[in-house]
């Protein structure tokens, strides 16, 4: 059972990743109009990121090219070679380490003061949660922090199975359908399935929108 479920997870992040290189071209046409996104970029403009800093799942490049201009160095992981590639020209001549990689199957070779995920942790399945964090805890240097924005907005159309499911259906331009995993975490639930893995993260929200900073608690 457990094997099924994983090869389960497996073909679903699969499609994941096709989507993200499909609607790459089109990606910012597909945005959310919502209040709470001038509360999400407060509070990312008020958390001091700099030194070495690590991006998981960078996408086109939105947050990439502000971090750069915190950081010391950066390093942005994705699984999509299109997404990277706009990622790349948004930056331009900025000094930016791009790695294309799954990042369910991805390990850091270094540790990081700062490691930042916009928008991802939704598409992270549940059975991989712990093992994300994980994957965090070990990119961090001891001391370091973490910091991440994300939303929960979903729309009934997406519901194919239902409002108790985390699988959603996300449609192109030319209605192309893909499954991708949308999980909707709420800022208190999800702050203490956090403590719960021995993080110390705050996680607030506004609208449809939620962030969250911390560290792994010490001792």
């Amino acid at each position: 059972m457990a094997y099924r479920r994983a090869m389960a997870t497996d073909a679903l992040i699969a499609e994941q990743i096709d989507y993200y290189r499909s609607i790459a071209p089109e990606y910012e046409e597909h945005g959310i109009d919502a209040p709470g996104q001038a509360e999400l970029h407060a509070a990312f403009d008020g958390f001091a990121i700099g030194g070495d800093v690590l991006e998981l799942a960078c996408g086109p490049g939105a947050w990439t090219e502000q971090l750069v201009a915190r950081s010391a160095s950066l390093t942005a992981v994705d699984a999509s070679p299109e997404m990277i590639a706009r990622a790349r020209a948004r930056v331009g001549e900025a000094s930016v380490r791009f790695v294309e990689a799954d990042l369910f199957a991805w390990r850091p070779d270094r540790r990081y003061d700062t490691v930042f995920f916009g928008f991802w942790l939704s598409h992270v399945p549940d059975d991989r949660f712990d093992a994300f964090w994980s994957l965090v805890g070990e990119a961090l240097e001891p001391g370091g922090r973490v910091f991440f924005v994300d939303d929960s907005y979903r729309t009934a159309a997406e519901l194919i199975e239902g409002a108790e499911s985390s699988v959603v259906e996300r449609r192109l331009n030319d209605g192309t359908a893909f499954r991708a995993i949308k999980v909707p975490h709420r800022p208190g639930e999800l702050e203490q399935r956090l403590r719960s893995l021995g993080w110390e993260i705050r996680v607030a929200g506004a609208g449809p929108f939620y962030w969250g900073s911390g560290s792994p608690r010490s001792g």
